[in-house]
């Protein structure tokens, strides 16, 4: 075993409301350093503080109900970009919304116009792919 994971035994370790707290630190630091802010270094301290110690925290039922209400919060913009980056790296497929629904839906492209019709609700509409 590493020093590392001796250290993290039994402790909560990192989720996704560590990343935003630790992405909030790096940000707020950052803006910081910009002329007449520097009282923004210390208010970075409290997010990545409070991020070090969620991760290092025993009370782990505790730590997972705070990241399941962050997710809550934050679920929406995470899954919108998880989708942009799907669509940035498929180039294979164009996306389209159902106009029903709202549902997104994946064609091959290169088809040209297409009748395109929606899982979810079954509503046929045509598109140029």
């Amino acid at each position: 075993m590493s020093w590392l994971q001796k250290i993290m035994y039994g402790r909560y370790g990192g989720d996704y409301l560590s990343v935003f707290l630790i992405g909030l630190y790096l940000l707020l630091h950052l803006t910081s350093l910009l002329p007449h802010l520097w009282v923004l270094s210390w208010v970075a301290l409290v997010p990545g503080l409070v991020a070090i110690l969620r991760m290092f925290s025993r009370n782990i039922p505790r730590r997972r109900a705070e990241n399941a209400k962050f997710l809550k919060l934050a679920g929406p913009f995470l899954a919108w970009c998880h989708l942009q980056r799907a669509r940035r790296k498929d180039k294979d497929h164009s996306y389209f919304k159902c106009p029903n629904c709202g549902q997104h839906l994946r064609v091959p492209k290169g088809k040209g116009k297409i009748s395109i019709t929606c899982r979810s609700c079954g509503v046929s509409f045509e598109e140029k792919s």
